[in-house]
């Protein structure tokens, strides 16, 4: 159906652009991805923007659905609260380098759009506004911006509005046509486009973006933007441009464009911090690896980087604030180290392990062993979508899914089914805890044949008892008896075995009724509340009265206190 051109500035027509922007995304979502070379030829960029727009959408639409059912509040809500919501679910839901950017244009709008002053920002002269502080805003969260991405084609646009007077329509029109020449100049600026014979794909998305808003206050939905044809069996000489604007970008990439390596894995997670904490970070993170990009204010940031040592950009941003939603993602071989003309970029790799994890030590424990990760936060499992995505930001053709959980169990499979819909084989691996992802993490050989790698990762994992000190948050009948609220808690595969007080007796004891069916090797997976103590006193207790058995421990970060593992 026809959408009603919206002629100014208010919450409905924010509400209107964001849903024409994601079924545009949605659109061009495969062609995006396909032409994906810059910074990392990774293959995502189309999902990753469609992802950060879905996470928009959803809150601008909260903020309707609560204020149909606010009595108090009839009509429809401000713009400033339409904005401010679009711009915090960007922020939130915020994927990859490009998503990332795309939610500081939008939070850049917002800072315009829904600012207090005597005139409200709701004609072609705030909008304009809006677009040119958008593009300012994006180009300083980057750490080493880089012409011919989709800061310059955001540049562009804003320009290009600035240069006209009118209504709405008008400087979102004008937008959109800088946008799209930027767009096709895009490999004149940086050679690794040219090479590849495409345009960038984040500044593509943005023109994607920016055609829904011409759509959202003229009702014309504008030409195709350059690649919109989508990818062809032509095969483009690297350096040569064919046709016009609209030919740009629409051809089958012939080469490998990375001809260096890069780091080895991409880290994402929102973090709450104070202005001069996320200050240093960026200073800490800048020189741990590229493609940083620190995007937000107000107490809470989106922070992107690509970095070899994952565990310590995880443990910078521990250091600055808190930082939650982890995201650790592995970049495969033929990702990124390849070299030019050996194949097309981003190739699925023939194996990944995607794992759910309770705590920030865990998924950078689990990143560097190669794993893609999803941070099952207190009191937020993961939803089955979370876990589908992760199948695929890990772009393999096998994965093997470890839930970690076994109240994720059935939430686990849902994803496995929806994963196999989309060609990938999943093998799920009902894992119950974090130690027994490890135990199958160790055994993992992605050379070996599929069936034999899961069958050696089920076999390590089952044979791997588990156990959890916890702090009870109320009052409850156990198998241990009546535990109250503040009581300390052993729980043995699942069940309470021990109600205590204090926190090290009640591991002490756990851990000794475990050994007492035998043991290899006990692991230990310390919470941030955990005592500073409580490594070095169970280390000692398993040497004194078990001298065969060997002990690890890690720093797991938020969730359980202790997490303990025997094999």
């Amino acid at each position: 159906m026809a959408q009603v051109p919206q002629t100014f500035l208010d919450a409905l027509a924010v509400r209107t652009w964001c849903g024409l922007a994601l079924e545009a995304l949605g659109s061009a979502r495969e062609e995006i991805d396909a032409i994906n070379v810059y910074p990392v030829a990774d293959g995502d960029t189309g999902t990753n923007l469609y992802l950060t727009v879905e996470s928009a959408v959803a809150a601008v639409e909260a903020v309707f659905a609560a204020h149909e059912v606010d009595s108090r509040a009839p009509g429809k809500p401000a713009l400033a609260d339409a904005v401010r919501a679009m711009a915090h679910g960007a922020l939130i839901g915020a994927q990859g380098n490009s998503g990332t950017i795309l939610a500081q244009l939008l939070r850049g709008m917002t800072q315009i759009l829904a600012a207090d002053g005597e005139r409200p920002h709701t004609d072609g002269d705030g909008l304009r506004l809006a677009l040119r502080h958008a593009a300012d805003a994006a180009r300083q969260a980057v750490a080493h911006p880089v012409e011919g991405t989709v800061l310059s084609v955001a540049a562009a646009a804003a320009d290009a509005a600035h240069a006209v007077e009118g209504d709405c329509g008008t400087v979102a029109r004008a937008a959109y046509e800088g946008a799209r020449a930027a767009l096709a100049a895009t490999p004149g600026q940086l050679a690794v486009l040219r090479r590849a014979g495409v345009v960038d794909a984040g500044g593509r998305g943005l023109v994607a973006v920016l055609g829904a808003l011409v759509e959202t206050f003229t009702g014309e939905t504008p030409r195709p933007a350059a690649g919109a044809a989508g990818l062809t069996d032509t095969v483009c000489e690297p350096g040569r441009m064919e046709g016009g604007a609209d030919d740009v970008g629409a051809c089958a990439v012939a080469t490998s464009v990375v001809e260096e390596d890069g780091p080895a894995f991409e880290v994402i997670y929102l973090l709450e911090a104070e202005d001069t904490a996320v200050a240093r970070l960026r200073e800490r993170l800048d020189a741990l690896g590229d493609s940083l990009v620190v995007v937000g204010g107000d107490g809470l940031w989106n922070v992107h980087v690509h970095v070899d040592d994952a565990g310590a950009a995880v443990e910078a941003g521990v250091e600055a604030g808190r930082p939650y939603r982890i995201r650790i993602t592995h970049f495969g071989v033929g990702d990124v180290h390849t070299a030019r003309g050996e194949r097309p970029p981003r190739p699925r790799v023939q194996r990944a392990v995607v794992a759910v994890v309770p705590g920030e030590g865990l998924a950078g424990l689990y990143g560097e062993a190669g794993a893609t990760t999803v941070l099952a936060r207190p009191g937020e499992p993961p939803a089955s979508g979370e876990l589908v995505e992760a199948v695929r930001r890990a772009h393999a053709r096998e994965v093997v899914l470890l839930p970690n959980d076994a109240e994720l169990r059935h939430t686990a499979a849902a994803a496995a089914e929806q994963a196999r819909t989309e060609g990938i084989r999943v093998a799920l691996i009902p894992t119950r805890s974090a130690v027994q992802g490890i135990a199958a993490l160790a055994v993992h050989e992605p050379e070996r044949r599929f069936d034999e790698d899961v069958v050696s990762m089920t076999s390590a994992a089952g044979a791997t008892r588990y156990a959890e000190v916890c702090v009870a948050e109320r009052q409850s009948w156990t198998m241990a008896g009546i535990c109250q609220a503040g009581d300390v808690l052993g729980l043995i595969e699942g069940d309470v075995a021990v109600i205590g007080a204090d926190v090290t007796a009640a591991a002490e004891t756990v851990l000794d009724r475990m050994l007492q069916a035998g043991g290899e090797l006990v692991t230990l997976v310390l919470g941030d509340d955990a005592p500073e103590s409580i490594a070095d006193h169970l280390e000692a207790r398993v040497r004194e009265t078990h001298l065969a058995v060997d002990t690890v421990v890690y720093r797991g970060g938020q969730g359980a206190l202790l997490l303990i593992g025997v094999e």
